[in-house]
């Protein structure tokens, strides 16, 4: 059976971290030079995010974006340092995600803990997540997470 334990145990498939989080600062920042036009203009900012719920504390993201707003159209990736906890146990990581948008939704979904960047309670953390805005703008993120040597 795919997945399960052959030595007798229980099969643990790990663990789920879910919250909020609000973005309590968002700066544009400039372009490397020499700067390429392309039909999309590409944005780069820096962002702070603080987070409630099973998972607490404030992340440093870089943000990069090629993006139409007035179509909504558009693409981002993001890599995030975070400082807080997950289930109470307390560290810092990094993890990174994009996705794409045609003007609704989401699409081409990536998010991933970056592997050996975990400290203190959260060394060895690896995984993946992912992330959600309700109708109401709350902004969702859950990580699937496991602890490891």
């Amino acid at each position: 059976m795919p997945g399960a334990d052959v030595s007798g145990g229980a099969y643990d498939p790990g663990m789920r971290a879910s919250g909020t989080f609000k973005v309590t600062d968002f700066t544009p920042t400039p372009l490397p030079s020499p700067a390429i036009e392309t039909a999309l203009p590409v944005n780069v900012s820096t962002m702070e995010k603080q987070y409630e719920g099973e998972i607490t504390g404030r992340s440093a993201t870089l943000f990069t974006a090629a993006f139409d707003q007035s179509g909504g159209a558009g693409t981002y990736v993001a890599m995030e340092s975070f400082e807080g906890t997950l289930h109470g146990q307390a560290g810092t990581f990094n993890f990174v995600h994009s996705a794409t948008t045609r003007g609704e939704g989401r699409e081409d979904e990536f998010f991933a803990v970056v592997r050996g960047s975990g400290t203190a309670a959260l060394t060895g953390i690896t995984g993946a997540g992912g992330m959600a805005v309700d109708a109401d703008g709350t902004h969702r993120i859950w990580f699937d997470y496991e602890l490891g040597p």
